[in-house]
Order: structure tokens, then C-alpha cells, then sequence
């Protein structure tokens, strides 16, 4: 508590600093292009909506019932333990940079492995924590190697995971004992940077591994680690489908997964290795199974729905293949589950339109839910949020589009300017969750924000998310523009002022209606988006390249060649006609700094008007407090310049 006023406290004389000073300053980590200097005049009131905290599940405590939680109080995401719900929470970590994925040892508790990269390079390194003398130790090379999937085995003395330091490209399966380096050993040996680990088996002699090919596909192996020989289980023959693992079954007799095999939507299935069959368990499901996780009896199997962008929770009783869903569960959306040792508590993390994501509690002896973190807002005013509203229109093609539109607050009147904000993926869906800080653009400025789901969004099925792929990536692009028409026809939305925004992929999205509908925007605004898709392809890090080529289309193809620069928004810089803000992470693996830079360069030589952001201790988008407020401060700056006036 004593952490939180001096943070509070430091806020507020930050705060009035700025507010004595005429402008907010611009820190030596950021480079900027072209942002006006902004005025602190109403720092006091944006910072309303800067202060929300989080938090998500990150581990049970393997003989009591307490856990670890990501959260932030400073800068940075951090570990945190929670002794029970509504404990305090203790910060254990205390790095520059954020903490990511982090495990209890299985067998006593005493240490904790983590995973931290450097400035947002995404080149995951594994740590040991040492809870009696908090000392810290780097377990893989601290090189240019992306590390992670740490999977426990079922003795608790060995973790598998993968890593990419064989030769930057292909992602290895190696084991290592945590307490001793030197037993790091590589077991297996892939092609690809698209491997996972799902399991151990219960002997400790086979692992489950999964490749992923694509969004749509996907291959289930089993890897023998004393002859290092991984043999494909599912499908036994090449087929555009996808097999994603949970674990193997306690008796040893086969593996729950789920797939899209016969289905639009993902099934939890149950695959015999005896008999090759597969049994579908949740045929009269009409959504995507997103994933599960067994008990550690193997007695039940705890599942998540996808229902339209909301979750649905289900426990299912392994020995009937019988599932319930939990009930009085509030509409939002569910990640990180896991059951606690004995199998009777299962842990989530769950957010809604009017809470931040917070840490609960699924308890199977009693059916409640019981919360164990309750995040602070920070001085926001909840009370003035309305529900997402579920919205659809057609498209040119006569197909239906939809996605969530968050309204301006009731105090304003009048038709209200609108944010089309697209998200990035390709493959990924808008849900209905917290906007946090965006819900100072609803609540003080009276702007409405739509959230599409365009063609190639997952979560509507296996045939709409193909929609988009290769000769198809401009179809999506058309979605925006018929929305851009639907908004016409609402009589409380302005047609005459819509912004464009997204990131990544979002951001080629944002860069592409940008030139397409000039005429119809006021402005947009690109966070690390793609501005050509064969630079793209060539830079983006080779553990990624091949998957997505996949997605977008393999550019050393001259046809695909030729049609990426025909539509890359890099080349088309001459029908961008609005005012443009580009914001960039120097560090970024994904969307290389190069994409931003490009585009900037030729936005600045034909004359056109461009705001131009870059952290340089930033990767795929900004993680940072620091950088994300002054971020938000100069596209507040932007928004009032370019879309309400």
C-alpha cells in the first residue's frame, strides 16, 4: 500500500511539473518527426485514464494455494505473488524491461523460471528466480535466440523447451534441468519456426510437440526422447486442417486436442492411438474450442468458447465425456486457465467492457467464483461506460461483416465523429474487453470507435478466415470501405469525421484504406504497420517468414511480387491525401522499423503531412509506461488537430 501513494504521489508532482511547464517533454529514447510540441494544459485530465492497472494468472504455488500474478506498479510489467484472494501483492521482479510467461517449480515452490527479452526484440531468454535469496540466473544463451514454451515434466526435475539459437530459423525442442545449466541438452531437431510443446507423457518418455503451417493448419507429433525420433500422429496424411493439443490422456491411451477436421469451428476431440480414431466431444458447440488444460488427475478438462468474440467456461468430466458450463459467469473473455495441484480450483484471468483483466477463481468442490485480484482503475469514472453493441453490414460482395461499436458517452449530442480501429493478425478477432486509456476518446471527446472484424478475422469459422489470403488481401481492405458506407446511413455517427487506426497487420490496413478512401477519412493513425509487403517478407526475423508467407503470399514469386507492390500503400503514398501518424518501435522483429521509416520518407518527399514517432527501446508496439503515455498524449494532440477540428 505504502508502494502505491508514493506512486500516487509521484504522479501527481510529474503531473504538476507539467502543468507548470508549457509543454511535455519528449524523453531521449524517443525519436520524433514532425509532433508539435505538446501543451501540458490538460495532462491532469488525461492521466485520468493513463493510471488503470491490470492483471493476469501466471502460476499456482505447487503445495499451497497461492499464486503469481503479472502486474504493474512503475513502468513495466512484473511478477507479483498473491498469498490469498484480495492479498496483497508482493513484487518479486523488478527489471527495466517487462516479465513475461513465468512457472513455480512443480515439487516445492522454491524458484520460479521467467522469460524477459531486451527493448522489445521478442528474443525471449529463461531465467531462474530463487525465492529464498532472490538471486536471478540466465538458464539459455542471452544471444539473439528466441526461448520459451516452458513445459514441466511430470517428476518436476526437467522442463522441455524450444528455442531458435541453433540458427535463428528453426525452432529445436531441448531439455534442461533448471538447477543445473549444464545439463541443457538438444533433443530434436525441426524445420520451421512454427514448433511447440504441448505435454510430457506420464512416463517422462515422449513429448506431444505441434507444428503450426498456418492459422487453418496445423500437425500433432509424438517425440521419443531417447531415440530423439518424432513421429506425425495427426493428420497421417497432408490436409489443410488444424490439430492443436491440450495433453496427453493419464492412462496413456491418447490425447485430447482440438480440431477443425469436418468443421468450420474447432471440436474438442479425443484422439486413440490404438484405433487412429478421433471422437468429437463438443459437436453441439456451433463456436471455436480455443483451448483446455487437463487437471492433474486427469480426471476433468477445463475448456474455453469462443461465442462471438465472448467466452464460455466448461468443465468437462473426462471418465462420460460429459461437460457443464460454469455458471454466473459475467459476459467477457477468458485466458490463462490452469488448475491448481490438487485438480479442485481451476485459475483464470477475465476481462469485460468495465473492468480491467483481473486474476479469479473456479472452484469445483463449491461452483463459485471467487476473485483474487481487483485491479485499480486508477481516477477513471466506470460509471459513465456503456456496453460494446454488436454491429454487422454487408460488404461488396453480399457477405456480412461485423464487429463491436463503442459509443461516446450519452453527455454529448449530435452526430459523433468515429474511430474504425482494426486489429492485427491477420488472424486475430476484436473482442469485447477493457480500452482502458481509449476510453478517454469516448468519455472526453465524444468520439464512437468501431471495432471490425473483417474478412480473415478468426473466431467466424475456417472459410472466413481464408478469405483474405495471397490475390485476396485487398477484399478486406473493401470491408473497411463498405463500413465506411454503413456509417453514412447511422444517424449518430459522423460520416465527415472518421479516423483510420490499427496495429500491424492493423497498420497495413490503416495504410491501405488510407490511399484507397482518401475521400472518405479526415485522418489515420499506423502503429507498426506493414507499408510493403515484399520488404516486409524479406526483414521481418526468419523464425516467422515461412508462416507468413502462408498467410500473405510467398514474394519471391513474381506473380505475388508484382502484385505486392502493386497494392503496397508504399507505393501508393500519392493518393494519401489526409494528414498521417506513424508510430514505430525501433526494436521490432515482427514489422521491422525499416516498414515505418520507408513510409514516412515518402509521405515527407510528395508533401504530405506526417507525425512521426519511434521508441528505441520498443518493439511490436509500446510496453512501457513511459513511452505508451506520451504516445497517447501526442495522438491525443493529433485527434484534436485533425479530426475534431
Amino acid at each position: 500500500m505504502k508502494t502505491l501513494q508514493l506512486l500516487v504521489l509521484f504522479f501527481a508532482i510529474l503531473s504538476g511539473i507539467y502543468a507548470q511547464q508549457d509543454i511535455i517533454p519528449v524523453a531521449d529514447n524517443l525519436v520524433t518527426k514532425n509532433i508539435p510540441a505538446l501543451p501540458a494544459s490538460d495532462i491532469t485530465e488525461i492521466n485520468n485514464y493513463t493510471e488503470s492497472r491490470s492483471a493476469s494468472f501466471a502460476s499456482w504455488h505447487p503445495l499451497r494455494k497461492e499464486m503469481l500474478i503479472s502486474t504493474r506498479f512503475a513502468n513495466t510489467n512484473q511478477l507479483h505473488y498473491v498469498k490469498m484472494p484480495s492479498g496483497a501483492r508482493k513484487q518479486i521482479t523488478f527489471f527495466d524491461e517487462p516479465v513475461y510467461t513465468a512457472k513455480f517449480d512443480p515439487l516445492k515452490g522454491e524458484y520460479i523460471l521467467f522469460l524477459k527479452d531486451n527493448g522489445g526484440d521478442e528474443f525471449m531468454q529463461i531465467y531462474r528466480l530463487d525465492l529464498a535469496t532472490r538471486s536471478v540466473n540466465l538458464l539459455t544463451d542471452g544471444q539473439r535466440s528466441q526461448n520459451g514454451n516452458i513445459t514441466w515434466n511430470h517428476k518436476g526435475d526437467q522442463i522441455a523447451y524450444t528455442s531458435t539459437r541453433r540458427n535463428g530459423k528453426d525452432r529445436d525442442i531441448y531439455i534442461l534441468d533448471p538447477l543445473d545449466p549444464s545439463s541443457d541438452k538438444l533433443i530434436v531437431e525441426n524445420s520451421g519456426g512454427g514448433w511447440g510443446i504441448v505435454d510430457w507423457s506420464a512416463d517422462n518418455s515422449r513429448l506431444l510437440l505441434q507444428e503450426q503451417i498456418s492459422i487453418n493448419e496445423s500437425r500433432l507429433y509424438i517425440a521419443d526422447l531417447i531415440s530423439g525420433i518424432k513421429t506425425r500422429i495427426l493428420p497421417e496424411k497432408n490436409e489443410r486442417t488444424t490439430f492443436n493439443g491440450i495433453g496427453f490422456s493419464n492412462d496413456g491411451k491418447g490425447i485430447y486436442l482440438t480440431t477443425t477436421r469436418d468443421n468450420e469451428f474447432q471440436r474438442l476431440a479425443f484422439f486413440h492411438f490404438a484405433s487412429k480414431k478421433l471422437k468429437f466431444l463438443t459437436s453441439t458447440i456451433p463456436w471455436n474450442v480455443d483451448g483446455g488444460t487437463l487437471s492433474k488427475d486427469g480426471k476433468q478438462l477445463a475448456f474455453v468458447t469462443n461465442e462471438n468474440g465472448l467466452s464460455g467456461l466448461y468443465i468437462l468430466q473426462t471418465s462420460l465425456n460429459k461437460y457443464q458450463a460454469v455458471p454466473e459467469l459475467p459476459p467477457g473473455v477468458i485466458q490463462s486457465i490452469e488448475w491448481t495441484k490438487d485438480s479442485r480450483s481451476l485459475a483464470f484471468t477475465f476481462t469485460s467492457y468495465d473492468s480491467s483483466s483481473d486474476v479469479y477463481e473456479y472452484n469445483t468442490d463449491t461452483r463459485k467464483i471467487i476473485r483474487w485480484t481487483e485491479s485499480e482503475p486508477g481516477p477513471m469514472d466506470l460509471s459513465a461506460l456503456q456496453p460494446p453493441r454488436l454491429i454487422s453490414w454487408t460488404t461488396f460482395d453480399g457477405k456480412t461483416i461485423s464487429g463491436y461499436l463503442y459509443k461516446a458517452s450519452s453527455r454529448f449530442v449530435g452526430k459523433r465523429p468515429v474511430i474504425i480501429n482494426i486489429h492485427g493478425g491477420p488472424e486475430g478477432q476484436f473482442r469485447p474487453t477493457f480500452l482502458g486509456r481509449s476510453y478517454y476518446y469516448t468519455n472526453e471527446l465524444g468520439i464512437s470507435i468501431i471495432y471490425p472484424n473483417v474478412r480473415g478475422s478468426t473466431g467466424y469459422g475456417k472459410t472466413f478466415t481464408d478469405l483474405d489470403n495471397g490475390m485476396n488481401r485487398m477484399e478486406s481492405v473493401k470491408d473497411i470501405g463498405s463500413l465506411l458506407d454503413w456509417i453514412a446511413t447511422q444517424p449518430e455517427l459522423d460520416a465527415d469525421r472518421i479516423m483510420i487506426t490499427g496495429g500491424s497487420y492493423g497498420g497495413f490496413m490503416t495504410l491501405a484504406v488510407s490511399y484507397m478512401y482518401s475521400d472518405k477519412i479526415r485522418c489515420s493513425v499506423d502503429l507498426v504497420g506493414i507499408s510493403n509487403f515484399n520488404t516486409f517478407l524479406r526483414n521481418t526475423e526468419a523464425y516467422r517468414r515461412d508462416h507468413r508467407r502462408a498467410e500473405y503470399g510467398d514474394e519471391r514469386e513474381p506473380e505475388m511480387t508484382a502484385f505486392f507492390d502493386r497494392t503496397a500503400p508504399l507505393n501508393n503514398t500519392d493518393k494519401i491525401k489526409k494528414p498521417l501518424f506513424i508510430i514505430q518501435g525501433g526494436n521490432d522483429p515482427r514489422v521491422p522499423a525499416s516498414e515505418s521509416i520507408q513510409m514516412k520518407e515518402k509521405i515527407i518527399e510528395n508533401g504530405g503531412i506526417v507525425w512521426f514517432l519511434m521508441a528505441k527501446d520498443e518493439g511490436h508496439g509500446f510496453r512501457k509506461k513511459g513511452n505508451q503515455d506520451f504516445q497517447f498524449y501526442s495522438t491525443i494532440e493529433f485527434i484534436k488537430q485533425f479530426l475534431l477540428n
